[in-house]
């Protein structure tokens, strides 16, 4: 009796064993379709943004060359910063998506259009940071900085920006950082509103928003002789000019509801270029 006790409990021990390596192996398995599933995923959203990256050359070259722009300036800003390889990959899709919301029908003409802006208008044309974020909301889950920078690029430092009129550094990093390559690029380069400025009056811009509009140590930053310099030697090689299109009014916009946006797909990248559209980089 003592032996097949015994025998009995070699018997359980090497089953217990056996369960155990079974287990193992099924979650492994398990853990490498996860890994799998994942890494495709991933693969996926990456794609969808390239995607939408053309899709904004093929509807708006004026707008596919404006935020590559602002990518390299920000990116010099972050690199300046000493930022993490992470941050500045965050960093850069915002300053790529930061105008996506403004190819929307709704807003599209209104931007284009050579008319002086009516108030409507205006506030329509304030609404493409949300439009904007809920386009990117459904890649979330691989990249949670890319709505919040996108909704946030004009919030001000002061707490008088929009939409959620954040105050300080309770504005993304990326966003902070976005708004300042906007705005100087906004200043240096021909918009159907404005003439392109030199580098010294958009400096000078600039600072008058130092402290109320803009992080003051950011701008700092980026207005030191070292980095102003780099961003001036990006601007001279205008690798991507802007494209001016003029389109016709279809009408009100619908201000209450913020609809999706439609693309007409075409695969065009980097932004085409325009030789009629320089920047001014003389100091």
């Amino acid at each position: 009796m003592e032996r097949a006790g015994t025998f009995g409990a070699s018997v359980g021990s090497a089953m217990s064993q056996l369960t155990y390596v079974a287990v193992g192996a099924v979650a492994g398995v398990l853990l490498v379709r996860e890994r799998q599933r994942r890494l495709a995923a991933e693969r996926l959203a990456a794609a969808v943004l390239e995607t939408l990256l053309r899709a904004i050359d093929a509807n708006d070259a004026e707008t596919g060359g404006h935020v590559r722009r602002v990518a390299r300036y920000a990116l010099i800003l972050a690199d300046a910063a000493d930022l993490d390889t992470r941050t500045k990959r965050n960093i850069e899709r915002v300053a790529l998506f930061h105008d996506i919301g403004k190819i929307h029908e709704a807003l599209f003409d209104i931007i284009h259009d050579d008319s002086d802006l009516t108030p409507e208008e205006r506030e329509a044309v304030r609404t493409h940071p949300q439009r904007g974020a809920a386009v990117l909301a459904p890649l979330a889950a691989f990249y949670p900085e890319l709505t919040d920078g996108v909704v946030a690029h004009h919030e001000r430092w002061d707490g008088s920006g929009y939409p959620h009129h954040l105050r300080g550094n309770t504005i993304p990093l990326e966003a902070r950082i976005v708004a300042i390559a906007d705005s100087f690029d906004a200043i240096t380069f021909n918009r159907r509103y404005h003439s392109a400025q030199s580098v010294s009056e958009a400096a000078e811009q600039l600072m008058k928003g130092r402290g109320t509009q803009f992080d003051p140590k950011l701008l700092d930053l980026f207005l030191s002789p070292p980095v102003l310099d780099q961003v001036m030697t990006a601007l001279g090689e205008d690798l991507h000019g802007p494209r001016l299109r003029r389109s016709v009014r279809r009408g009100p916009t619908d201000q209450a509801r913020l609809p999706t946006l439609s693309f007409r797909w075409r695969t065009t990248t980097p932004a085409p270029q325009s030789p009629g559209l320089r920047p001014r980089r003389s100091l």
